[in-house]
């Protein structure tokens, strides 16, 4: 047993050497590794050549919507989900406007009609700042406080238009302010959809953007200030007076009117100095005829005497 265990020690040696050689030759050539480099990030796609936009009013809203149909705000505010003077702040190009909305408390209106639910919506044409830069100086502090209403509900309509029921409307488009076709009158047009210009008789104005849009609000930004004809035009005048209309006569009628009277007046005393001669042949007839009555008595007092 102790000389077979020498002798089976190389033979295992030499047989291990033998597979591993045999191994070797059988396996395929493995080609030399390489470190590898960290993937390299995606190169940017070149963004086809921008075309031109069709020409008319920027249809992206000026202020964002947020899916509760309110914009974002940094506080949650209280009351109304949708404020008209939060969302023409965060414009930031209409502050006249908002001030005017402030001050005559028309504010308050619209947003409560926005949370009533049979109310069909609101659409506000709002002029920027620079629309009413160009209005004549003073204009504004000139009109009293029911024309400042007016001049914002003639911006006001009572139903919300999206910017392609533009064409539906009828003219003259009837707003908040009344519906009087000759003082009030607002006319829309559009072109291809994407044009709209409005005429009030005053000034012609065109919307150049949206600002805001949801289900139930829209507010288009227009380039100039919707003026009336009302706020324009003089007042209606009342009718004079029957005194002043006297008075008003040229002076021409007056020494007409002088001169017929004279004449009137000397025709009376000329018809008054002939009806006294008339009296005086009327008194002698009476007088004649009294002294035939008298003598025709006495002479038939003086036959029956006689007799």
């Amino acid at each position: 047993m102790r000389t077979i265990m020498p002798l089976l020690i190389p033979s295992t040696i030499v047989l291990l050497a033998l597979f591993h050689t045999s191994s070797s030759q059988l396996s395929p050539i493995q080609a030399p590794t390489t470190p590898t480099s960290p993937p390299s990030p995606p190169q940017p796609q070149p963004s086809p050549p921008a075309t031109a936009p069709a020409p008319g009013f920027n249809t992206v809203p000026l202020v964002p919507v947020t899916p509760n149909g309110a914009p974002t705000p940094s506080i949650i505010p209280k009351g109304p989900t949708i404020d008209i003077v939060q969302i023409l702040r965060k414009g930031k190009r209409f502050s006249v406007l908002t001030r005017l909305l402030k001050t005559t408390q028309l504010i308050n209106q619209l947003n409560s009609q926005l949370v009533t639910s049979s109310s069909g919506g609101l659409t506000l044409f709002a002029p920027e700042d620079s629309a009413f830069s160009r209005l004549k100086a003073g204009f504004l502090n000139s009109l009293s406080d029911r024309q400042k209403v007016e001049l914002l509900q003639f911006h006001t309509l009572s139903s919300f238009i999206s910017i392609s029921n533009f064409d539906t409307l009828t003219n003259p488009v009837q707003t908040q302010a009344g519906d009087d076709p000759q003082r009030l009158q607002l006319n829309v047009t559009t072109y291809g959809g994407s044009q709209v210009s409005m005429a009030t008789g005053a000034v012609n104005a065109s919307v150049t953007g949206t600002v805001y849009s949801d289900n139930k609000l829209a507010i288009y930004q227009v380039d100039k200030v919707l003026l009336p004809l009302d706020l324009v035009l003089p007042s209606k005048a009342p009718a004079p007076a029957p005194a002043l209309a006297k008075k008003g006569l040229p002076k021409s009628d007056k020494g007409n009117s002088t001169e017929g009277d004279d004449s009137a007046g000397a025709g009376d005393d000329d018809s008054d100095g002939k009806a006294l001669p008339a009296a005086g042949v009327s008194a002698g007839c009476s007088m004649k005829w009294l002294n035939n009555v008298v003598v025709v008595g006495m002479m038939g007092l003086v036959g029956g005497v006689m007799m």
